[in-house]
């Protein structure tokens, strides 16, 4: 019986787990893109930060799906979203494009990982309407981060443009239907 009851507790707190472990999983992709980012290899990271959309993505469907959302998974989700869709495409951007015009660059960079941990604890403290308010942080940092692949012919100086909106995107009071 003990050995039925250790492995049903096991089962049970996996269970619970399950979409932490998830969300965990898009903090590690978004990890391995500034690790690539750093070696140069900006077409790896970017494939690491949409890897980290698709399970932030699904976090939440699982969750709920399993009935076992919690404020520790919110909390838990914001400070990985951060990470992967605010510091990792904006040191994408930085690195790749933004650095060329050095402290400006890095301002912009800057400015928009600010306004994407204003959006996300905004949103925690925001009770859910079924619209979100501002650009969610995974849209922008997928936007951003899709940016880069016109990086050989759109001038660098629309970047620090494109950088500016969609950190004022995400701070703004527009509210966008939840899909």
């Amino acid at each position: 019986m003990f050995i039925l009851d250790y492995i049903d507790q096991t089962i049970r707190k996996m269970k619970a787990n399950t979409a932490n472990i998830i969300t965990l999983g898009n903090l590690s992709l978004g990890s391995f893109s500034f690790i690539w980012t750093i070696k140069g290899e900006y077409n790896l990271a970017l494939i690491f930060i949409f890897m980290a959309a698709l399970l932030d993505r699904f976090d939440g469907l699982v969750a709920r799906k399993l009935n076992i959302e919690s404020e520790l998974g919110k909390q838990l989700d914001s400070l990985c979203d951060v990470i992967s869709f605010g510091v990792a495409p904006a040191l994408l951007i930085y690195t790749s494009v933004l650095q060329e015009f050095s402290a400006p660059g890095a301002f912009f960079a800057i400015i928009y990982i600010a306004c994407g941990a204003f959006r996300l604890a905004r949103f925690n403290i925001t009770e859910s309407t079924g619209y979100f308010q501002g650009l969610p942080i995974t849209a922008a940092g997928c936007l951003l981060t899709l940016s880069y692949l016109g990086a050989h012919i759109i001038p660098a100086q629309v970047y620090m443009l494109i950088t500016l909106f969609l950190a004022f995107a995400m701070i703004s009071t527009t509210k966008i239907k939840k899909m």
